[in-house]
């Protein structure tokens, strides 16, 4: 349990700065360069990590499944962000991606038979209210931002909290790396093939320093080590408290505001801070005994 809170904090930490670095790229590139680039240098590293870990059989995967999750976890979700935030700042990008644990919990229940428990949506409730208060949504003017830059997000979320129910029932027997490194390499084929019959792949923009800087960050680190993170989080966790993590993002992003801008902290801030850890804590106190027996079982062959 210890180190799945690590990871949650840590995965918070990483994506905290890819709303920033995703505005930054889609003011030079178009959308699906983005995705494909990020993508690219993301499954480069998590390839690294496959080779590294000895994984192999590659032919015995469930390809099927890989390929849906390569589309509705990477590929589609990233060009919806991308998308949205041309038409919203990355500040309400980041609060709008914190509706996926209320979706991931919906979804659970309609689609798979997940039956979520009164705790655990009392825990998502509570963490969203303190996104909310965080945010100070109440002082800002949502609709002026652009409703296909909110829907666009919006529909973003929906697709991580299928992609992360459908990961936790029909991938669970294959190692994270394994799926974090195949996945990513499909959806940079999704967007290669989107980018191509759009005709916006600019191969020379890479070069520029800017660039090739936000795409480390988004790329290596936010899509490459944070994916492989999170699909280990969906794994060990659940998928609900996997989602959660877009909860913490963008509290790291005001930590990282704090220490690196010396924005100030308000009492506010810490109020809706503290509501958000106490989400997160007790949307995970949702299984049972048995139920937690059935998923040490299932995840130790991972």
């Amino acid at each position: 349990m210890k180190r799945l809170y690590i990871g949650l904090v840590a995965l918070s930490l990483i994506w905290g700065t890819s709303f920033l670095f995703i505005k930054i790229l889609v003011s030079s590139m178009m959308i699906w360069e983005v995705v494909f680039w990020r993508c690219t240098f993301g499954a480069t590293v998590l390839w690294g990590i496959y080779i590294w870990h000895g994984k192999h059989q590659l032919s015995k995967l469930p390809w099927g499944s890989l390929l849906l999750v390569g589309l509705t976890n990477n590929a589609l979700p990233w060009g919806l962000i991308a998308l949205s935030e041309t038409n919203i700042s990355s500040s309400l990008a980041s609060v709008l991606n914190a509706t996926t644990p209320i979706w991931t919990g919906i979804i659970g229940l309609l689609c798979f038979g997940i039956r979520v428990s009164g705790k655990q949506w009392f825990g998502i409730m509570v963490g969203f209210i303190g996104i909310i208060i965080l945010s100070d949504l109440g002082n800002s003017s949502l609709f002026k931002n652009g409703l296909a830059g909110i829907g666009t997000m919006v529909a973003a979320a929906v697709c991580y909290g299928f992609s992360s129910q459908y990961i936790k029932r029909h991938l669970h027997e294959v190692s994270s790396i394994t799926v974090a490194a195949v996945t990513l390499t499909l959806a940079s084929l999704y967007a290669f093939i989107f980018a191509e019959m759009s005709g916006t792949i600019k191969w020379s923009l890479v070069s520029d320093p800017s660039i090739f800087g936000a795409l480390i960050g988004l790329g290596v680190f936010g899509s490459g080590v944070g994916i492989y993170i999170f699909y280990y989080l969906i794994q060990r966790g659940s998928a609900e408290f996997a989602t959660m993590v877009t909860y913490l993002v963008p509290v790291s992003a005001l930590v990282w505001g704090s220490v690196f801008l010396n924005e100030t902290l308000t009492y506010q801030m810490v109020f809706g801070l503290a509501l958000i850890l106490i989400g997160v804590y007790l949307a995970q106190e949702m299984k049972d005994s048995k139920r937690g027996k059935q998923h040490e079982q299932q995840t130790r062959v991972s």
